[in-house]
């Protein structure tokens, strides 16, 4: 999630600083708000900029995120699309693990204090700071020096444990396995709305994304018998959204999506990353990021006992694929590494089960 993007404090979020005095004491109500820095790197796209809010008392310095979701597509329509985002961060981001809280949720107004909802504005939620450095600075290093250290390892074997602890519990629920397959499909952040998200008139083309969803539906109507796999979940474990202290201790972001899901979600969503890295930096599923790669899978198959993994996590890779190849999120990938990631999408979802061993044939083979 992040912030609206307008102009001053004042107009971007009418109604806060109120909300905070009330809620906080009258020094929050003096909060500077401003972007919060990211970290440059191969992602251009996002929902926008989360905001830092911070101001001092008697009692010392205060920091929170301000989230909200930008207007417009990937489901993102209407205001209640964008409302859902926001209870759902509150709810599910102090029940996992290792993750940032949320401190509370609300609406702005341009009447008064963001308390009630009628007549205000957009929702937001309110979280606390972390400290930390994105994962992906990591993979700019490794891309640098073209050699991995033993930190490297540690953090990839860290983060494989952390998603075998939070996986180990059964969850037993009517329909929520089938939801996270239908949404995987065909949600609007999911393989449909990032499909949708393409440019029109370029490759890859109406028939290829056609031919791409197809492949995912077959693949739901597959999987949704599977509920035996359902879990715990991030719902978003990429490397922008986990930020690194000293070693390995780290906090994860932006849990995403619904706290239940398969497993196979979590590991494609970082797995993902070290292929793509791979790709950028060698043409072909070789070097210091393949190693990562096999690394991070092995450890977690270990860790976790999912001999099943390879049979379900064909779908979830080809959604990270999509998003990694689109110009929308990556706008300065080259040619050569967007059709290498297309290659492993239409390649992963037409295989029985996922082989690593065929990596490097499934970014090198086959069209595109």
């Amino acid at each position: 999630m992040a912030s609206l993007d307008l102009e001053a404090p004042e107009q971007r979020f009418p109604g806060l600083r109120d909300y905070l005095a009330a809620k906080f004491g009258s020094d929050a109500g003096f909060a500077r708000i401003e972007p919060l820095a990211t970290t440059p790197g191969a992602k251009g796209g996002g929902y926008g900029v989360p905001q830092l809010v911070h101001w001092r008392s008697a009692d010392g310095e205060h920091r929170y995120v301000l989230e909200s979701v930008r207007p417009g597509g990937f489901g993102h329509e209407d205001r209640a699309d964008r409302a859902a985002l926001v209870l759902r961060a509150l709810d599910d981001y102090g029940e996992l693990p290792k993750h940032v809280r949320a401190v509370d949720a609300g609406a702005l107004s341009r009447t008064g204090p963001a308390v009630g909802l009628a007549g205000t504005g957009e929702f937001f939620v309110l979280t606390e700071f972390v400290e930390g450095e994105p994962y992906a600075r990591d993979f700019e290093r490794i891309a640098s020096r073209r050699r991995l250290e033993s930190l490297d390892r540690d953090r990839a074997v860290a983060l494989a444990d952390y998603l075998a602890a939070i996986h180990h519990e059964p969850i037993v629920h009517e329909t929520w396995y089938r939801r996270r397959l239908r949404d995987l499909a065909g949600s609007g952040e999911c393989i449909a709305g990032i499909a949708d998200s393409y440019p029109e008139g370029g490759f890859p083309d109406a028939a290829f994304l056609e031919r791409v969803e197809s492949l995912a539906l077959h693949w739901r109507y597959r999987l949704r018998g599977r509920a035996e796999r359902l879990r715990r979940i991030h719902g978003d474990f990429h490397p922008w959204n986990i930020l690194f202290r000293e070693g390995t201790d780290f906090t994860a972001l932006d849990r995403s999506r619904g706290r239940y899901g398969d497993p196979a979600d979590d590991v494609a969503a970082l797995a993902i990353n070290y292929v793509f890295f791979a790709l950028r930096e060698k043409g072909r599923f070789h070097g210091p990021f393949a190693d990562l790669f096999h690394l991070f899978w092995n450890r977690y198959r270990a860790a976790s006992g999912d001999e099943a993994l390879a049979d379900v996590v064909a779908p979830h890779f080809a959604f990270r694929a999509l998003v990694l190849a689109n110009p929308l999120w990556y706008p300065a990938e080259a040619e050569g590494t967007r059709r290498a990631l297309l290659r492993f999408v239409v390649g992963v979802l037409e295989r029985e089960r996922f082989e690593p061993a065929a990596m490097g044939e499934l970014s090198t083979h086959g069209e595109p």
